[in-house]
């Protein structure tokens, strides 16, 4: 690769650009965003996203779960494309940056080469996965799963959101249920920048994390069946109160959560009781239940302490505890050879970086099991996501947006 390849940067004033303009979708009154997963808000930024790949000359794919794939062509077009890949959804009060940095990194990454006159060996992807936050449709990172052979077609196309709308009436109202077959594209590498979405880079001063893998997560529906009764007439000794028990549940998952410091990590995101009165018992409660760690036997670990807590609780309380697996994602390692070139490219720019695991799920988990995967940290404001401050600098975005070019450089053998 020539010199003037090796200082190829991104334009990180276009990038911040992008990133504010396409921040007026779904734009909340708190400044972040609500960009649920093929909501009227997502499918406008998709078609400013597809808009702004055709105007590059990308020939633009949508298959039939609204992954949009917009390639620009490499020298040898015989050769798989090189992936960039994130999504452009949101939680209901999200940010500016979770995912949506990913994709429209990568589109900058296009048009930097683009202005360069460069061509790729290999073509290259820019890629928008669908539902990967599961706000609207559980589990998250739905359809790069399906991509990956993860999960069936009719189970992604038949999840529900909570009004009861099926992902597949999602996909026709929304204009991106698209005709390519889910899968079966072949990848030479699937690249991911993201914020860290925690706080480790800035407290470390840090500017880039070079992601060596993602931790296990598996989620559990938990519902605790207790007697509704009248709160001035049942003594105390009597009830089987199902708010007691989950206020027990709750407390031990905390417990489990904090048994190894800084590895294990456990969260209920979800308490709903019922039948709701205040001068009634609860008689139910539905709850959820969020277990991660890094190691496939410290989750086996959270699991088991997991269960044994409920039945004992639910023993002591003379209540139902009902634990449902939702959804498991195993720890990944990522690819030595993509992470090599994360690795060359951020010591190449002069970054300050370190290896760090990954602890949110992203699109990359899956579709890791098909091709060869890394992901890339830029730090934000506080380690806040999943929330409308989330922020990062123009910079922090910038300086992540090169590593991600000069990354891909080297993996297409150009450096």
């Amino acid at each position: 690769m020539t010199g003037a390849l090796t200082d190829l940067r991104v334009d990180g004033d276009r990038l911040w650009s992008t990133l504010m303009e396409t921040a007026a979708f779904g734009r909340t009154a708190k400044g972040g965003l609500c960009r649920l997963a093929l909501s009227p808000e997502d499918a406008q930024v998709r078609r400013w996203f597809v808009a702004a790949c055709e105007a590059l000359g990308c020939a633009v794919t949508i298959d039939q779960l609204g992954n949009i794939f917009a390639r620009r062509a490499g020298s040898s077009p015989d050769l798989p494309p090189i992936a960039i890949g994130s999504h452009l959804d949101t939680q209901p009060t999200g940010g500016r940056f979770d995912g949506i940095l990913g994709v429209l990194a990568g589109l900058e990454v296009l048009r930097t080469l683009d202005d360069a006159g460069f061509v790729t060996r290999h073509p290259i992807e820019v890629v928008n996965w669908t539902n990967e936050e599961g706000a609207r449709f559980a589990p998250a990172m739905l359809c790069a799963g399906v991509f990956a052979g993860a999960f069936e077609m009719d189970y992604a196309l038949s999840r529900q959101d909570k009004a009861g709308v099926r992902l597949e009436d999602a996909l026709e109202q929304s204009g991106f249920r698209g005709p390519a077959p889910v899968g079966g594209r072949p990848l030479a590498a699937h690249f991911e920048l993201h914020i860290e979405q925690g706080p480790v880079l800035e407290a470390e001063g840090l500017e880039i994390g070079v992601v060596s893998g993602v931790q296990g997560i598996r989620w559990f529906d938990v519902e605790i069946s207790g007697l509704a009764c009248h709160a001035g007439t049942m003594p105390m000794r009597l009830r089987r109160d199902a708010l007691q028990a989950a206020a027990r549940l709750a407390v031990a998952v905390d417990e489990i959560g904090r048994s190894e410091p800084d590895t294990s990590l456990s969260t209920i995101g979800i308490f709903d009781a019922y039948p709701g009165s205040r001068n009634t018992v609860p008689e139910t409660i539905r709850m959820s239940v969020d277990l991660r760690h890094p190691r496939a036997d410290g989750l086996d670990g959270l699991e088991q302490a997991f269960r044994a807590a409920a039945a004992d609780i639910a023993g002591r309380l003379q209540v139902e505890i009902a634990v449902q697996p939702v959804w498991s994602s195993p720890p990944v390692v990522f690819d030595p050879r993509v992470v090599g070139a994360i690795d060359a490219a951020t010591q190449r720019l002069g970054y300050s970086r370190r290896s760090i695991v990954s602890g949110a799920g992203h699109d990359s988990v899956y579709i890791a099991r098909v091709a060869p995967t890394g992901m890339i940290f830029t730090p934000c404001d506080d380690g806040i996501s999943h929330n409308e401050a989330e922020n990062m600098s123009p910079a922090q975005a910038e300086r992540g947006a090169n590593v991600l070019l000069q990354a891909i450089l080297q993996f297409d053998g150009t450096v």
